[in-house]
């Protein structure tokens, strides 16, 4: 029987019960706090295994839940801070699969706790004076990692799928190997898990630069603290250093199953917590990647990651973001990418994937919050429009326009545009001050590249030599720079803008991103490492644009692969990290751009 909220709280915090950190809403407690999330899970556990017994999941369970959704629904649109929000919006994301579990284990008619459909979910209870997490027959103890106020996944048929194969790889001391096509959410899904379980992930991008000694360097620290690690595109290494890989790799999980509490790797005794695991990440369909040894594949648990749902995560997510209206906007959403991808030409630089559908869904977020009486279906057409109209041919704008007339009749976006205050006339005062003919067209792109960098922290730039792809971004940089201090109206002020420009196709990789001395192995320092070190180091709330001028290849793109999701990580060969710094102000802290 679990112990009251308030309790645990005060178990897991290690500090006395603080009753004005709860908040009372309809017959339950919604800690403006993590640890609320904990509580809420623990008790939707109980809450379903006694409607189970009692058979009262339809009559009693599934209402109740429905309610509790609608009153935090109601109470995300509220006046709330920035720290609020995400608490809320990651409830919700609970709230909402603990819902859609309940009707599932109604409709499918299950009787007994026992059954498969209720043990294969992620359950918490709290027994022997602990906490711990179950799925299936496996049993974690809960890791009690403070991971700081971030949202958490939309939870899909495929990402119960997914966590049912990891958590069994785990229960055998394996380890995790999702694999699949680029936006499938094979990081985020192994990171959710890590958050569910209260256990530190790492991200690491992995490179052919990579090699056994950098490796040793991180499976050692990872199996002496307890963490996952969670290297992304890993048959991208060298087939030569997997298969030394293989057998670090092998070394702990043999030393796991021994339930030893310390073991002999690469030469050296070390303390071995037993939470600590090993997840990959692979893209198959790319050139240049590596066929895994055997000996490494026997080590991992494969899981294949196709396409989501994106309608459901597309829903769930602007349920979080405070919208009454979710499901019908959703599909609204997602109609239009799948419309957009039959109807529109087909252009290298065109995407209609999870990545873009997430981009709308953030920018609808920010818009609902800063205009919180603004029409829902308005918001989500602006956001459509901001984040899809700047990156379409001029041919395929036209269609572009059919198709959102016809998901969305009777709105038209243009007759409410927003207010952009005082960035229109301060490009036109640039343009002038830099000799250039403030034209209509041009400053509409420098409009469109601003409302990008709001919701996006990498883009890119392309188009025909000399069509003033590189004065848009310095205009726009001078511009915002000479308006520091104003108030934006995506919520902030605007702040000066440093811009980095480097052309990567006139330097080696080494000299871009840094290298060992083959030699002494002595660590140097690449031109884009130094310039993100120095930008991520700074204490102002100055912006860094880091701008690469040249053409993009996969020489030395796939490097940046997690600077450019939503990890924001430059991860080096050296096996060091350098995380960007977030910039809660109208522009993102990494805009990456090439012509």
């Amino acid at each position: 029987m679990p112990l009251p909220l308030e309790s645990q709280f005060a178990k897991l915090s290690q500090c006395p019960p603080c009753p004005n950190r709860i908040q009372e809403l309809n017959g339950y407690s919604v800690g403006l706090d993590r640890l609320s999330l904990l509580g809420r899970q623990i008790y939707w556990t109980l809450d379903v295994s006694q409607a189970i017994e009692l058979g009262t999941l339809t009559s009693k369970l599934c209402p109740q839940l429905a309610a509790q959704l609608g009153d935090l629904v109601a109470l995300v649109r509220g006046p709330l801070s920035y720290l609020q929000h995400g608490i809320l919006g990651a409830l919700i994301v609970i709230e909402v699969h603990a819902r859609d579990v309940a009707t599932s284990l109604s409709a499918e008619n299950v009787h007994s706790i026992n059954d498969f459909e209720w043990i294969s979910q992620l359950r918490y209870y709290w027994s022997r004076d602990d906490l711990f997490v179950h799925a299936v027959n496996a049993e974690f103890l809960y890791g009690y990692e403070y991971l700081g106020n971030s949202g958490r996944l939309v939870i899909t048929p495929l990402t119960d799928r997914c966590y049912l194969t990891l958590t069994g790889a785990l229960h055998l001391k394996f380890g995790g190997a999702p694999a699949g096509p680029a936006g499938t959410g094979k990081t985020e899904t192994t990171k959710d898990l890590g958050k569910a379980l209260a256990i530190q992930t790492v991200v690491f991008n992995c490179s052919d630069q990579l090699d056994f000694l950098a490796m040793g360097k991180l499976l050692k620290g990872l199996a002496s603290s307890g963490a996952w690690a969670c290297f992304d595109e890993f048959n991208r290494i060298d087939v030569e250093v997997l298969s030394v890989v293989a057998q670090q790799i092998a070394t702990i999980q043999k030393a796991q199953q021994q339930r030893v509490k310390r073991f002999i790797f690469e030469g050296v005794e070390i303390p071995l917590v037993p939470s600590c695991a090993v997840f990959i990440t692979m893209n198959p369909g790319y050139a240049g990647r590596t066929e895994l040894p055997d000996n490494l594949k026997a080590l991992f648990r494969p899981v294949a990651m196709m396409v989501p749902d994106y309608t459901m995560i597309a829903e769930i997510s602007l349920y979080s973001f405070g919208f009454s209206d979710a499901k019908t906007l959703a599909k609204k959403v997602t109609s239009t990418f799948k419309l957009s991808s039959e109807q529109l030409s087909s252009q290298d630089h065109y995407d209609f994937g999870m990545r873009a559908v997430k981009t709308v869904l953030c920018a609808a977020g920010n818009l609902k919050r800063e205009n919180p009486d603004m029409d829902e279906e308005l918001i989500c057409l602006h956001a459509i429009c901001d984040v899809n109209v700047p990156k379409f041919l001029a041919d395929d704008l036209k269609l572009f326009a059919g198709v959102v007339a016809d998901l969305f009749p009777g709105t038209r976006e243009r007759d409410h545009l927003p207010d952009h205050g005082a960035l229109p006339p301060a490009i036109r005062a640039t343009c002038t001050l830099l000799g250039l003919k403030d034209v209509q067209g041009f400053l509409d792109k420098c409009i469109q590249l601003y409302e990008t960098t709001i919701v996006r922290h990498g883009l890119m730039l392309v188009g025909p030599t000399g069509s003033a792809k590189t004065k848009c971004y310095k205009v726009l940089a001078e511009a915002l720079t000479s308006l520091k201090g104003q108030r934006s109206l995506a919520g902030g002020t605007f702040e000066t803008v440093h811009v980095s420009v480097l052309n990567p196709k006139s330097i080696t990789m080494g000299q871009l991103y840094g290298e060992f001395d083959l030699l002494t192995h002595e660590w140097t320092d690449g031109i884009l490492s130094s310039l993100i070190r120095v930008g991520a180091a700074s204490m102002d709330s100055n912006v860094h644009w880091y701008v690469f001028d040249g053409p993009v290849d996969a020489v030395w793109i796939e490097n940046m692969n997690t600077v450019l999701d939503d990890n924001k990580k430059l991860c080096l060969s050296s096996g060091e990290i350098i995380k960007l710094t977030e910039v809660r102000a109208h522009i993102s802290s990494l805009s990456t751009s090439s012509t």
